[in-house]
């Protein structure tokens, strides 16, 4: 603490990402990164840009990402003016704390939840109350209805993985009809519906997405928010404010040929469902009860060995998973779906610690 931070710094409890390993070769299961590369069109789009001398770099990029926001609205079915780009979609929520969820009654959003929201709260001066999950980890609709002044929720939710049906998270939206209820979808690609086929009978719906996940792209910082032409000119709004500038030439370059790739999207997605599945089931084996997942994570505790005791002691064989110091959820682990040879191994040296 310095006598020249300003108050609100004093009062900051800042957001704690996932481990980033400074070793060669790690088993990494903490962050819900993607286990296979982006598409191969991803590298030769950013080897277009850069060209053989990288001329391009001394120039901005397009502040509106005006080529990307055209590629990605076809992809959902939305026009160009109902996407907003932004430097992932961890700042994409930043700007939809300041532009949309700033008002006199309090934001709703889950007790067990993305972390970075009760941060941005904070930084944000935003009224907020939490709202505990059902003792399955599920959001129930029925608490999100009404006098709020905005709802915010992850859709499958992290870190539990369970996802709302479509007619549930319609019926919160519906229930809002003076207030932005925000769909945070960074793990939707993965099984659950996306709300993004809602928006044009909504009008204070706004869904994010992000291309950390499915489509590999964790290194480049990309994310989208979808909603009416007016919720994406508040966000407009905000960004010029803050940074005209988000998206550098790469990362509009990878990404736009990310989602122009579909058919290598739609094969990753598929591959990384089949080995959720593989490794529930390895869990289940093992005594670990697991919570039914739509996301490229799995959460699960076991009823005898401690959670953090369980992670430490992977952490010594150099692999990672995550373990939160939350009440309700210490004694759960949340374990990326890697490659099955990753997972294999993760799976092998937990049998050893088990016995």
């Amino acid at each position: 603490m310095s006598r020249y931070w300003s108050d609100i710094v004093q009062q900051l409890v800042p957001y704690v990402p996932g481990e980033q390993p400074a070793i060669a070769r790690p088993i990494k299961l903490n962050t819900n990164e993607n286990p296979y590369p982006p598409s191969p069109r991803v590298v030769a789009a950013i080897a277009a840009e850069l060209g053989e001398t990288g001329d391009s770099l001394r120039r901005y990029p397009d502040p509106l990402s005006r080529r990307l926001r055209e590629t990605v609205a076809a992809q959902v079915g939305l026009k160009p003016e109902q996407v907003f780009a932004g430097n992932g979609s961890d700042e994409v929520l930043a700007h939809v704390f300041q532009a949309l969820l700033k008002h006199d009654k309090p934001l709703r959003f889950p007790d067990i939840s993305y972390s970075f929201y009760p941060t941005y709260a904070r930084l944000y001066g935003v009224q907020h109350e939490v709202v505990p999950l059902a003792d399955d980890f599920s959001i129930r609709a029925d608490d999100y209805l009404g006098d709020a002044g905005g709802v915010l929720f992850p859709n499958p939710n992290a870190p539990t993985g369970h996802a709302l049906p479509m007619a549930e998270v319609a019926r919160i939206v519906a229930a809002n009809p003076s207030s932005v209820v925000v769909v945070d979808e960074a793990y939707v690609d993965f099984g659950a519906e996306s709300a993004i086929a809602l928006i044009d009978r909504y009008p204070n719906l706004l869904v994010v997405h992000t291309t950390s996940k499915s489509r590999s792209l964790a290194g480049m910082r990309v994310g989208f928010a979808f909603g009416h032409a007016a919720l994406i000119e508040a966000l407009n709004r905000v960004k010029d404010s803050f940074n005209s500038y988000p998206l550098d030439r790469l990362a509009q370059a990878a990404a736009q040929a990310a989602y122009e790739d579909d058919a290598y999207f739609r094969t990753t997605c598929a591959r990384v469902v089949a080995s959720r599945v593989r490794l529930t089931q390895a869990l289940q084996a093992l005594g670990f009860e697991v919570v039914p997942s739509m996301a490229n994570f799995v959460f699960a505790r076991h009823p005898v060995h401690d959670a953090a005791t369980l992670a430490a002691r992977l952490k010594e064989q150099a692999i990672f998973v995550r373990h939160f110091k939350l009440a309700r959820i210490d004694q759960h682990l949340r374990i990326t779906v890697g490659t099955d040879d990753e997972c294999d191994a993760f799976l092998n040296a937990l049998r050893g610690l088990l016995k």
